[in-house]
């Protein structure tokens, strides 16, 4: 067992990347920035392709902005866990983010849109994205992990609190 020293700056480190990464991209997908018009735009002529257009566009049910509302509620509440030192919050963060990166990656491989995503000046980003969207899923991992004591209790219906 880990001692709670070292687990809480392990959860404080991970949090703070994820959360770090998702806000910094809210940038980019709330003002309609060139580089997220590419990924969606490649997203959306994929799923037209198949015979689901609209799924990518700005109202669509993965749009940027409902992507980015994930990633923005998924750092609310890992970052509410570590100020309150609450497990559960932190647990249910890290779900939601490993949920929302889970989508980017099987975009990232499944997809036209590739490891390697398009700069805005032509070039190819080297997989920086694709490297973060992994980084992020296994903090993500990670963090369920620690903290799975926290879930497990609300899933056995017992209400005790296990600091963060």
């Amino acid at each position: 067992m880990t001692s709670t020293l070292p687990r809480r700056a392990l959860t404080i480190a991970l949090a703070l990347f994820i959360s770090t990464v998702f806000i910094q991209s809210l940038f980019f997908k709330f003002t309609d920035a060139p580089e997220t018009q590419y990924i969606f735009g490649t997203l959306e002529a994929w799923g037209a392709g198949l015979g689901f257009p609209g799924l990518f566009v700005h109202s669509g049910i993965f749009s940027q902005y409902v992507v980015g509302s994930a990633e923005l509620v998924a750092s609310a509440t890992l970052l509410m866990g570590l100020v309150r030192k609450q497990s559960l919050l932190v647990v249910l963060g890290g779900l939601l983010a490993m949920g929302v990166i889970s989508g980017a990656l099987f975009f990232h491989l499944f997809t036209p849109l590739g490891v390697q995503v398009l700069n805005t000046d032509g070039t190819l980003d080297g997989g920086q994205l694709f490297a973060m969207a992994c980084g992020i899923w296994v903090s993500s991992a990670v963090l369920i992990s620690i903290h799975r004591a926290a879930l497990m209790r609300v899933m056995a219906g017992t209400r005790g609190q296990e600091p963060a």
